[in-house]
């Protein structure tokens, strides 16, 4: 074994670890947010995930066939994009909400948990239907934007693109933006008051209904966001695409405790750097009998010791208090 390469690659590896993280966790935001404030796993976040994606990459795709996309601005190119997809996926997210979930918030959990699955399901095929009529293709790739590709010799060993320095800033700044609504203002005090309980916020005069809706909105909006910085960084999608991601950040949410905001940046990024460690060791020190494609495997076997001796995940489950 050369301990001297698994040092030298140590960085490039933490790096990588450390973008993927990011983009688990702006994913796993929606499902905590949802389970904070009702207590239920949206399946269907995955979807509204790469719905954002698909947004972006019309919209690129359209720039590029109007010949625009090179002459405007990459920076506003990109903030655009990822503003129509937080919209969108926002939008989208406030949807099924009023459709699939709040008839049936009153039911035992069971059934809008199936509604969620179902919905999941529907959203997939109706993406690959009008994409299939629109494009005649549902596999898309996103438009290379020359500025995006550049790399940064950081170290001999060490380097980094462009895509995961507009990822990792990009994140940085919406989960800041995340705390400060979350902490720091009225809706924010409003969304904790409806998770803490929901009538007595509504003793108080608080919309309950449009807290959720907002709750929705706020997690959709932060998966769209994801979606499109996930098609920056890996250019191919589909509308299967976000299973796995999705997944991920399901699973980065319990791991960092189900419900806790700071938890599921925690867990996203704990889960990230297990991947990219495991990505890029495990081949090295098991003499090539394991490799890459073993990394979930690895991942998700550190996430069940974890849950073992820590059930409620790594900052713990934020549930509400009852009488």
């Amino acid at each position: 074994m050369d301990f001297q390469l698994l040092l030298a690659i140590f960085p490039q590896v933490l790096l990588d670890g450390i973008t993927l993280g990011f983009m688990y966790a702006l994913i796993a935001l929606g499902y905590t947010m949802v389970y904070g404030v009702l207590e239920f796993i949206n399946f269907a976040h995955s979807e509204i995930f790469i719905f954002g994606a698909f947004v972006g990459v019309e919209i690129l795709l359209g720039l590029k066939a109007a010949g625009i996309l090179e002459t405007v601005p990459w920076p506003l190119v990109l903030l655009g994009v990822l503003l129509a997809g937080a919209l969108a996926s926002g939008a989208l997210a406030v949807t099924i909400e009023r459709v699939a979930y709040r008839p049936l918030r009153a039911a035992p959990r069971l059934i809008p948990l199936i509604s969620a699955i179902g919905m999941s399901f529907f959203l997939q095929d109706i993406i690959r239907l009008f994409e299939s009529l629109w494009r005649n293709a549902f596999n898309l790739v996103y438009p290379s934007m020359d500025a995006l590709n550049q790399r940064f010799d950081l170290t001999e060993t060490m380097d980094v693109s462009m895509k995961s320095l507009v990822v990792i800033v990009a994140a940085l700044s919406m989960l800041w933006g995340l705390h400060v609504i979350v902490n720091r203002t009225k809706i924010g005090t409003a969304i904790r008051a409806v998770a803490e309980d929901q009538a007595a916020a509504s003793l108080m005069g608080i919309n309950v209904n449009r807290i959720i809706s907002l709750t929705f909105l706020i997690g959709g909006a932060m998966g769209g966001a994801a979606g499109v910085l996930f098609g920056v960084q890996y250019s191919l999608i589909n509308p299967y695409t976000g299973f796995i991601p999705g997944l991920k950040a399901f699973t980065a949410a319990v791991l960092g405790g189900i419900g806790n905001i700071p938890g599921a940046m925690l867990g996203g990024l704990v889960l990230g750097l297990l991947e990219a460690f495991a990505a890029s060791y495990m081949s090295l020190l098991t003499g090539g009998a394991f490799g890459a494609e073993y990394k979930d495997i690895f991942a998700f076997s550190v996430l069940i010791l974890i849950l073992i001796f820590r059930p409620k995940g790594l900052l713990g489950e934020v549930v509400r208090e009852r009488a």
